[in-house]
């Protein structure tokens, strides 16, 4: 560890500490059991609304009043906020951190409050302003998105204030290597949009098509914002049990501060640059063929899975350690683990991205094939998540670059960085989503002759458009970081190795599938029993050609059940 670090976690060059193992389980175990109700929840929403316009509403509502959120929440804080929290509790200045706590406290809430207020009343225009394209429907005497938008965008906008208090609390209980509940507690905010969803789905039962749509939409709005305030409430209690009660002021001059400000002012700036990308995405998806932005949303929930549960779980346990090494002291241990880091997530992103494309539609199938959600629907999400897949990899292995920069100090440059991701991904996404929305989405596996599809696969050029940019953005940010950390390497030998093994995998279970189709099984047996064939050979050759990265996270689990 570097000079600050107590004698106690200390660790050799190539150990790893007993907090890093138990903390990267966690993160990964609280992760993926938010990640199980997402999927209910995205379930929910394609069996109500599948790719329709009133899923284009409610992904639009949860997106335009996220500035808050991306601005001010989980990143931006971990970036500037848990790097000097986690040091003062290092050098046992508990006083002092449990202070800062609480001006950054009352900092971000003078700051949501006056955001949320603006946001709900200046929600036609921002809504006009970020989705464009709907302000076309009346006029072609389609369903008004825009309307309905405006509406819901005025009930979300406070869910996202409670979101990034909860993102608050999230430093607090990471820098005291709390990790399981912070990453479980979205679950609650899940759970209540899929609550509003059945209950209002049992009180509209006679009411027609459209309105009951419509009246479906606004529970679900409901239910995001009752969520996001029990994602906060659900962390807060044990939040203050470590800080030894809460006291909030507003006062810059409480040590921390002014350190915390001027690394957020570069995150934030970054934070909006990414922001501005995705409302760049909605932008151009909302000038596309009804059902583009639902196709995103659903798309993105696949793609994002491996980034939170390999990526940022490995990068948020990582982030309190790094932190803990003096910036201008770069040691052999820190690059080794940063160089360790970036194979152990690869192994399981890379099989995670073959599969993706070679069965990605049978897992769309499997996991979204219901109520409203047809054939069409699947296609187009699938087509999207292919495209999306050709960017998984430098996306997930650029959350460790970032945090070894954000851990040095060095919040500008994943700004910077950022800022060039988004406009070249934009750039190549407004070239080919007009020709891609030229085509209508083809019929796959389909036995019987089917009318011609309304979807159109337009949100496939957006998504290609985010996959080109995001290995643009690894790329400089690899460049970048070797000015830092001298002779740091991207395993690129060991990530080639597991390349060739997933491809060898995939005809087996290839083969498994066509069984499946052959032999008449349900789409969802199908799915479970091709993917575990998938998984299981990949780990099994994995294990029988000794690659270390298995052998790494097998020790990880090893010691934590020790």
């Amino acid at each position: 560890m570097g000079s600050s670090a107590n004698q106690h976690d200390s660790v050799p060059a190539r150990g790893v500490t007993p907090h890093r193992v138990r903390g990267g389980n966690l993160v990964a175990a609280g992760i993926l059991g938010s990640r199980v109700f997402g999927y209910l929840r995205e379930l929910a929403l394609a069996h109500f609304f599948a790719n329709s316009a009133f899923g284009d509403v409610f992904r639009a509502a949860l997106r335009i009043p996220n500035v808050l959120q991306n601005l001010l929440g989980e990143g931006t804080l971990s970036a500037s906020f848990i790097p000097i929290y986690s040091r003062l509790i290092e050098e046992d200045r508990r006083q002092e951190a449990g202070r800062f706590a609480g001006a950054i406290f009352g900092l971000l809430v003078a700051t949501t409050a006056l955001l949320v207020l603006l946001g709900v009343f200046f929600a036609e225009p921002l809504v006009a302003l970020v989705a464009k394209g709907y302000l076309k429907d009346a006029a072609r005497g389609d369903i008004d998105r825009f309307a309905m938008s405006v509406r819901a965008t005025r009930i979300v906008f406070p869910m996202t204030g409670f979101v990034v208090l909860a993102a608050w609390t999230l430093g607090i209980l990471n820098s005291h290597r709390r990790f399981l509940l912070p990453y479980f507690a979205p679950a609650a905010w899940n759970t209540a949009i899929i609550t509003a969803l059945l209950l209002a789905a049992r009180s509209t039962a006679g009411l027609a098509p459209l309105d009951q749509l419509e009246r479906l939409l606004y529970a679900a709005c409901w239910g995001a914002l009752a969520g996001g305030l029990l994602q906060f409430l659900v962390q807060l209690p044990l939040a203050l049990k470590l800080l030894g009660g809460l006291h909030p002021t507003l006062s810059l001059k409480v040590v921390g501060v002014t350190q915390a400000l001027a690394s957020f002012a570069p995150v934030v700036a970054g934070r909006g640059v990414v922001q501005l990308g995705i409302y760049v995405d909605l932008f151009l998806a909302s000038s596309l063929a009804q059902g583009a932005v639902s196709a995103l949303g659903t798309g993105q929930f696949l793609y994002i899975l491996p980034i939170s549960l390999f990526g940022m779980s490995v990068a948020a346990a990582e982030l309190p350690e790094l932190s803990r090494h003096h910036p201008d002291k770069v040691s052999e241990e820190l690059r080794h683990r940063i160089e360790t880091s970036l194979a152990r997530v690869a192994f399981l992103v890379v099989p995670t991205v073959l599969g993706y494309l070679a069965f990605g539609w049978l897992i769309v199938f499997g996991l979204f094939r219901t109520g409203r959600f047809e054939l069409d629907d699947t296609t187009l999400v699938y087509a999207v998540l292919a495209a999306y897949s050709f960017g998984l990899l430098p996306s997930t292995l650029s959350r460790l670059f970032q945090t070894s920069f954000y851990a040095l100090r060095r919040t500008r440059v994943p700004a910077l960085l950022a800022a060039l991701r988004v406009l070249l991904a934009a750039l190549i996404a407004w070239l080919l989503m007009g020709r891609f929305d030229q085509v209508t989405v083809p019929a796959l596996f389909s036995t019987a002759p089917t009318p011609q599809s309304a979807l159109r696969l337009g949100a496939v050029g957006l998504a290609l458009g985010s996959a080109v940019g995001a290995w643009v953005e690894f790329a400089c940010l690899k460049r970048a970081i070797s000015t830092s950390i001298s002779g740091l390497k991207v395993p690129w030998g060991r990530i080639l190795r597991m390349v060739l093994l997933a491809a060898l995998c995939v005809l087996p279970a290839a083969g498994v599938w066509r069984l499946g189709l052959t032999s008449h099984w349900p789409a969802r047996l199908t799915a479970l029993v091709v993917l575990a064939s998938y998984a299981g050979l990949y780990l099994a050759l994995a294990y029988r050609l000794e690659f270390p990265e298995l052998q790494s996270w097998l020790g990880r689990l090893a010691r934590r059940s020790g």
